[in-house]
C-alpha cells in the first residue's frame, strides 16, 4: 500500500516521461504548506533556469502568508517573468503529482497571464 506521498511521486513520475517527449523547458511546482516553489528546467533537464518562491525576500516581504492562491499568483507571474528574461517563452506544466487545482491552478493561471506558453 502506497502512502499519499510515494503515491504523488508515482504521479510524477509518469507526468515527466511524458514531458521528455515533447522536447521543451518544464515548469516544475512543488507545494508545501507554507510555501509554494516553481523552478523553470532546461530541455536536456540538467540545469533549472529560473526559479520563484515564496520563501525568497522580496516575495515574503509583500505578502502575509506564503501558503495561499494569492501567494501561488504571485510566484507565477515571478516566474514568467524571469523565464522571459532567460529567453523562455515555451514550457510544459509539470504539477509533480498534485491535483491541478487550488494553489497549483492559481500559479499556472498567474504565469500564463505573464505571457508564458504551456
Amino acid at each position: 500500500m502506497l502512502n499519499k506521498k510515494e503515491q504523488r511521486l508515482r504521479r510524477s513520475r509518469q507526468t515527466r516521461a511524458r514531458i521528455a517527449k515533447q522536447d521543451v523547458a518544464r515548469l516544475t511546482v512543488f507545494r508545501s504548506n507554507l510555501h509554494i516553489y516553481a523552478s523553470v528546467i532546461s530541455i536536456d533537464g540538467a540545469s533549472v533556469v529560473a526559479s520563484a518562491s515564496t520563501a525568497e525576500k522580496e516575495v515574503r516581504e509583500q505578502l502575509k502568508n506564503g501558503g495561499n492562491t494569492a501567494a501561488a499568483a504571485a510566484v507565477g507571474k515571478r516566474i514568467a517573468e524571469k523565464a522571459k528574461a532567460a529567453g523562455i517563452e515555451k514550457v510544459a506544466f509539470d504539477r509533480a503529482g498534485f491535483a491541478y487545482h487550488g494553489r497549483v491552478k492559481a500559479l499556472a493561471d498567474a504565469a500564463r497571464e505573464a505571457g508564458l506558453q504551456f
